[in-house]
């Protein structure tokens, strides 16, 4: 019984992390919904979020952290419509391994653009948010951590109600079902293909404050991305749903893996059990708990 208290404190702490992770990952279901391919770029785009706010937060550049995290915004928000119109937007059409080789150049190149421009120093970035600990019966968290949970379900419920309520969305899901076929029925392929990427922008924005002012900002900033890669595939590369459990499930493992196992062996398994759980799924259930069945005939 006397782990019992141990185990509920550490569920809490992987739940509110895991929905951080799930608004990382709701960044590559906005870009899979949209163009049927995997963003691997994601990581990259929280990393340079992070490294421009801190930066311009910072005594060498001096802005208020308002205006910072406005900043942020709108460089992140021009930064992707630059990103689609020059990089993307061509590869309109072809196939999907393009737009897949393509994210992986650009994450190399913003591993090392966001040193070049802002320095490669690790950075705080410090948000108006009290550094005592909030306890609510057993659980115990950070307020950054309960700020980021609320933040993150906010979000993840406004995209899904974008995705299932409005026009946009429905169209958005039907370009990414046939970009050809959605071009023929009068839908603005390129319109919608912008506006995904925009909105994946917006998200790696949130996660960057989120994740950097918990962990701190520099180039490490962009293993998110790959953190929350069994996320998705987990709970599936098209469902929202499925990337709030997803990252819940995976922010248990961790959570449970630090506390219980990690103690045995000498550390570690936090770092790969995730991985371990998603060779599994890819295994048994390739498209995800909640992802959807496609049957291809051949």
């Amino acid at each position: 019984m006397g782990d019992l208290p141990f185990a509920i404190e550490l569920a809490g702490q992987g739940v509110a992390n895991g929905l951080m992770y799930s608004l990382v990952a709701l960044g590559f279901v906005l870009i899979y919904k949209a163009t049927d391919a995997i963003n691997f770029a994601q990581g990259e785009f929280v990393m340079i979020a992070g490294i421009v706010i801190a930066a311009l937060a910072s005594d060498a550049y001096g802005f208020p952290l308002w205006l910072a995290l406005f900043a942020g915004l709108v460089f992140m928000v021009l930064f992707n419509i630059g990103l689609e119109r020059v990089v993307l937007r061509p590869l309109i059409g072809r196939p999907i391994v393009s737009i897949i080789m393509a994210t992986i150049g650009l994450a190399a190149i913003l591993r090392g653009f966001g040193p070049m421009v802002f320095g490669s120093a690790p950075r705080g970035l410090e948000l108006p948010i009290p550094d005592s600990p909030v306890i609510f019966g057993p659980f115990f968290f950070s307020p950054i951590q309960l700020v980021g949970a609320g933040v993150s379900i906010l979000f993840l419920l406004g995209f899904g109600w974008f995705f299932l309520k409005t026009r946009k969305g429905v169209a958005m899901r039907a370009v990414a079902d046939s970009h050809q076929v959605s071009s023929a029925m009068g839908i603005n392929v390129e319109k919608y293909f912008a506006l995904a990427w925009v909105m994946a922008g917006v998200v790696a924005m949130l996660g960057g404050v989120l994740w950097g002012s918990m962990s701190g900002v520099d180039t490490q900033l962009a293993l998110v991305g790959l953190k929350v890669f069994p996320v998705v595939i987990l709970g599936g590369l098209d469902s929202i749903i499925g990337v709030i459990v997803g990252g819940i499930i995976i922010g248990l493992v961790e959570a449970l893996a630090s506390g219980f196992i990690d103690p045995y062996v000498g550390g570690g398994t936090k770092d790969f059990a995730p991985y371990v759980l998603m060779i599994i799924m890819l295994m048994i259930r390739p498209y995800g708990l909640f992802g959807r069945k496609l049957i291809e005939r051949i």
